[in-house]
């Protein structure tokens, strides 16, 4: 292809959104490792979450807000999800798209972005040469997905293994970690069971452990476990993309029903830490690691 000609390959990086100015830099982050691989690919990010997308469509208007604002990107005030997202690509000549989640597992939002992409690349035209897209990929969940092609238990272990410097800050506070997932009430939740089995496998010399704000390990199979092994101190952390709503009022708010509050209210010592999953560097490399084996199960060339 001529240097000079439009590229036809495109980036979406689907993630379900945030609302929290200090959590965008998670978001930003991965897109700067996408784009340093691709320079010459466009990346856009798709929110999936109706409520976040018109949270950032009314700031739009927001000029005070964007000006105290300035490390927020202009596209997010027109964020869109990822039909939106994929028509405008569509419209712009990109025909050959991968589209990254951001999610941590296969459940259910990943399940409804994996129809979406499913029935656009089952469009045929009668003239094949106007089907909207060649080829749409997705790329897999950080934790993985089922199936032979990708062993998911090696996603696990290589998120578990991207948690190093988690496990030395917390050694370096004396002090047993905690992970706050999302999780999801629908769907089984058995990943972070093997999570947490992996990280203490891996290290041994700190006790780990993982809840989730709906499914199951929940809060009380975490405190339980605290309590059966007489833990004092912990440091918490979100097990989520971004530090956001969850990681500010669930996890480390001041409300009755924060997990800092019940913890520090059954005795147990808490420092609370809000940094997303996507600040880390590593974590960077595994979402990127699979947006490149999309690329290539669909050959399509990323430049």
């Amino acid at each position: 292809m001529n240097k000079n000609e439009p590229h036809t390959s495109a980036i979406v990086l689907a993630a379900f959104g945030t609302t929290y100015d200090s959590a965008v830099e998670s978001l930003l982050a991965i897109k700067r490792s996408v784009e340093k691989a691709y320079p010459n690919t466009p990346v856009r990010y798709a929110f999936t979450s109706n409520i976040i997308r018109k949270k950032w469509h009314k700031r739009q208007s927001d000029q005070q807000y964007q000006q105290d604002h300035p490390e927020i990107p202009a596209s997010f005030y027109q964020v869109k999800n990822v039909l939106g997202t994929l028509a405008d690509l569509q419209n712009e000549g990109y025909n050959q798209i991968v589209v990254q989640t951001t999610l941590l597992s296969h459940g259910e939002e990943f399940i409804d972005l994996k129809a979406y992409v499913d029935a656009l690349n089952s469009i045929e035209t009668i003239k094949p040469e106007w089907k909207p897209f060649k080829q749409i990929a997705l790329g897999r969940p950080l934790m993985g997905t089922w199936g032979k092609q990708y062993s998911y238990s090696e996603d696990i272990e290589k998120l578990a293994t991207s948690l190093v410097d988690d496990v030395e800050q917390a050694k370096a506070q004396h002090s047993a970690l905690v992970y706050m997932g999302h999780g999801n009430d629908h769907l089984s939740t058995g990943l972070y069971y093997e999570l947490e089995e992996q990280l203490n496998q891996l290290y041994p010399d700190l006790q780990i452990y993982v809840g989730l704000v709906e499914g199951h390990p929940n809060f009380a199979a975490l405190l339980q476990k605290l309590k059966n092994d007489r833990i004092q101190t912990v440091m918490i952390k979100p097990l989520m993309v971004v530090a956001g709503d969850h990681a500010n009022n669930d996890m480390a708010g001041d409300e009755d029903d924060s997990w800092k509050v019940m913890l520090s209210q059954n005795g147990i010592a808490v420092t609370p830490i809000l940094e997303g999953l996507g600040s880390n560097d590593k974590i960077q490399q595994l979402y990127l690691q699979h947006l490149r084996d999309a690329a290539k199960d669909a050959n399509i060339t990323l430049k």
